[in-house]
């Protein structure tokens, strides 16, 4: 290594004095001073900033050198974070490109290989991505200072264009979707062929084709560290400062919302398990208005006229209140008993005491209520902590439906379908096999049982033991009947 070459390690921070040169800079660390290769080493956001400029300008000439000097390497930092955004987001553009022209193209004229549905779930929206992307470049571009590259504002494009991200968001949902498909199509070898054939057309870099479709979940969630860059390196006093702040706001509250989604989505799988387990289920699917599980828990329902008290399982979901009845023997068993309707529905904190409609004294109460309808509904809870949690939840409810309508958040047919199809297999491979037998051991889980054992033997420990009847016993110690 030559003399003024930088040795350092993995992981060890480096300080740079000098990076004027894209491709060598001078740094420093612990045990010295040195060049080293830029391209080997990865700007950090967190960083300490260095001495203030302000500070520096106040002192001697010698300060005031050294503020100069602070100030350029900001601006050469700034320069060298743009350039590589613009850089990127080229490269990221020409991949869109070879997606929608190499793949798409190719496969649509192949309709007895591909269905326009297969297509859809394989490539998503990634030809709206690709024509967003397109204006978001240009305007970059415009944005783009060639004589002094510091001086760039950037944040404005980001800002404009934040609405436009949230495509992203469909995209990231139909992901797994597209992997699956794939994953179906490459078990036969001419689609295997025919992807092989659509990238060396294309002249693309040798991926696979599910390696090219992650690259757009990879982009919406680098956005925030390329801006957090941006920001670290541009001074309070630039004209981007504040558009850059904003921007990288703005991108972690995409990039959140996807999250969210993707969180979302991932649950409905298990909220049609849920319902699928449910005895006697009856109405719409639960998928078809909800997706989150917002509260559930134990409450004493007041019904009317006769007011009578039943103890019931509630379970809210964003747009309704389901309610079921645990089994007397097996309590895990839920069995469906009715829904409430929250759209149109106002949650009424009761006091303890009398309630006038009832004529009962009521404890922990609150009531459900539609000024519209009339439909009312009066539910209790044990503690007044518990009574508590369902109000708050009850606002979280109302807060997520809010959500949902301004973000554009639901589940598409295919997605609810297919949820309820892996759940009804899943609930199918569990139940046993029917037999004719009492109710009480129908309901039992027995313990798995090897195959090996003789059918006589598993009979045996699947049947209660049962006493032998003394019935004919007692008959023949009766005097009268002997003979």
């Amino acid at each position: 290594m030559d003399d003024q070459e930088l040795g350092f390690k993995a992981g060890e921070v480096i300080e740079v004095m000098d990076a004027t040169n894209r491709e060598w800079w001078w740094g420093r660390v612990a045990d010295g001073e040195g060049w080293f290769p830029a391209n080997f080493v990865r700007l950090r956001v967190n960083q300490d900033e260095p001495e203030d400029y302000e500070t520096l300008q106040a002192g001697d000439g010698r300060a005031e050198d050294g503020g100069a000097k602070v100030q350029s390497s900001r601006d050469q930092m700034r320069t060298n974070v743009i350039n590589e955004i613009l850089s990127t987001e080229r490269d990221y553009i020409k991949h869109l490109r070879d997606i929608c022209e190499g793949y798409i193209r190719q496969c649509r004229k192949r309709a007895d290989m591909f269905s326009e549905e297969q297509l859809r779930t394989i490539f998503g929206n990634i030809e709206d991505i690709y024509r967003c992307q397109k204006a978001f470049v240009k305007a970059l571009e415009q944005k783009f200072n060639r004589e002094r590259p510091h001086l760039s504002e950037l944040g404005a494009c980001f800002l404009e264009h934040q609405a436009n991200f949230q495509i992203y968001s469909e995209y990231c949902n139909n992901h797994p979707n597209a992997c699956v498909e794939l994953s179906r199509l490459t078990k036969l070898s001419k689609y295997v062929y025919f992807f092989e054939a659509c990238r060396l057309l294309q002249k693309m870099i040798d991926i696979s084709l599910d390696g090219f479709l992650l690259t757009p979940v990879q982009k919406i969630c680098k956005y925030p560290l390329q801006l957090a860059e941006l920001l670290k390196y541009t001074h309070p006093q630039h004209r981007d400062f504040k558009d850059v702040e904003a921007a990288l706001y703005a991108m972690k509250n995409v990039a959140q919302l996807i999250n969210e989604r993707k969180r979302r989505l991932e649950n409905i799988d298990k909220i049609a398990q849920w319902q699928s387990s449910i005895e006697n289920w009856e109405g719409e699917d639960l998928l078809l208005r909800s997706s989150e599980l917002i509260y559930s828990g134990e409450l004493t329902r007041v019904t009317q006229p006769q007011a009578r008290s039943q103890q019931r399982m509630f379970f809210l979901f964003d747009h309704q209140l389901i309610y079921c009845k645990k089994d007397l023997l097996r309590r895990d068993v839920l069995y469906y008993k009715g829904r409430v309707d929250m759209d149109g529905l106002e949650v009424v904190d009761l006091e303890d005491g009398k309630d006038r409609d009832l004529h009962m004294s009521v404890k922990n109460a609150f009531r459900l209520y539609g000024s519209t309808t009339g439909e009312s509904h009066l539910l209790c809870a044990r503690k007044i902590e518990q009574k508590q949690r369902w109000l708050k939840a009850f606002a979280r409810e109302r807060e997520q439906v809010r959500l949902d309508q301004e973000t554009g958040f639901s589940i598409t047919e295919v997605q609810r379908k297919q949820a309820m199809l892996n759940a009804s297999k899943q609930q199918a491979a569990r139940k046993p096999k029917a037999f004719s037998r009492p109710y009480y051991l129908t309901r039992q889980k027995h313990p798995a049982l090897t195959a090996s054992l003789p059918q006589q033997q598993v009979l045996v420990l699947a049947e209660p033991k049962r006493k032998p009847s003394t019935f004919w016993h007692s008959i023949s110690r009766l005097a009268p009947f002997r003979k």
